[in-house]
């Protein structure tokens, strides 16, 4: 890494030709995605003030009805049920599926390609578009013929009997002259927290980054409910520890038999059947193409 200072940029909400919007606002300084702080998830102390916000209370008295709360006392602290929630939130942030895609700019400074991204950008960066390429031809914006000169070996006839191997060999080869002849830059994520671009900037370039979060506000409520269950299972597990400290409890009736270890078992059982279904329904299937 560079030894010169990070710097935090002015962001703004954009779309892919950077078009901004808001002039005055900063997207950094504040936290779009409904209740959902990323700064904080995971992070908490048990010494910290538990406090629900309108999303979390939402998924807690989930958690608490359906383990038989306010009829059946459930020995949970809210910081034992902040926990759950954040391991439930974090799991499906993990595996965001595409639609959760979202967009940032900003503009970089003149000898300076070292830059602080807030958090919620930086838990699921996907790309960084830096600069503007040099390359470019009369036809239509973003056709292979606007990516090289192929409108010229079109009109020619090269692509007669052309293969797939081919196309895969041709777009590599562009790829690399791109990155050599062109102003198309190329980025690292350093420490999980900045993104340096190359080359350093000899001007003010706009930047796009392309990153995914959930919103708790626009959440479909499929997820809401996956958020739910999986937070109630990992609630079980702490929940069947507790009680699984005495088998019997003494009482005029002959003793109150304890389900801490049924407790455990079906609360591991769920998150193990929960992450398949977040693999198999939720998550993003690997990209392949057939021919």
């Amino acid at each position: 890494m560079s030894s010169q200072k990070p710097i935090r940029p002015k962001t703004s909400w954009g779309n892919t030709t950077a078009s901004k919007v808001g002039s005055t606002s900063d997207a950094s300084a504040h936290i779009p995605f409904g209740d959902i702080n990323y700064d904080t998830l995971n992070r908490s102390r048990f010494s910290d003030a538990v406090e629900f916000n309108k999303f979390y209370s939402s998924i807690k008295d989930s958690i608490l009805s359906r383990l038989g709360s306010p009829v059946i006392r459930v020995e949970l602290t809210d910081h034992q049920i902040l926990t759950v929630v954040d391991e439930a939130v974090s799991k499906l942030d993990y595996h965001a599926p595409a639609w959760c895609t979202n967009y940032m700019s900003f503009t970089t400074q003149v000898n300076q390609n070292l830059y602080e991204l807030p958090r919620f950008v930086m838990n699921n960066l996907q790309y960084v578009v830096y600069k503007k390429s040099l390359l470019s031809v009369a036809q239509q914006q973003g056709s292979l013929e606007f990516d090289f000169f192929i409108k010229y070996f079109q009109d020619n006839f090269l692509f007669k009997d052309f293969q797939v191997t081919d196309f895969l060999l041709m777009t590599m080869h562009l790829e690399q002259m791109r990155k050599i002849l062109s102003m198309e830059g190329s980025f690292d994520i350093i420490d999980n927290r900045y993104i340096m671009v190359y080359p350093m900037p000899m001007r003010a370039e706009e930047v796009i980054i392309q990153f995914r979060s959930l919103n708790s506000d626009t959440l479909h409520p499929f997820y809401i409910n996956w958020v739910q269950k999986f937070a109630t299972a990992a609630a079980q597990v702490i929940l069947g520890g507790i009680r699984g400290k005495y088998t019997t409890l003494p009482s005029p009736g002959g003793g109150a038999q304890l389900n801490g270890q049924d407790l455990v078992q079906q609360g591991s059982d769920e998150m193990a059947r929960l992450e398949e279904v977040l693999l198999y329904e939720i998550e993003e299937p690997a990209a392949f193409t057939t021919f």
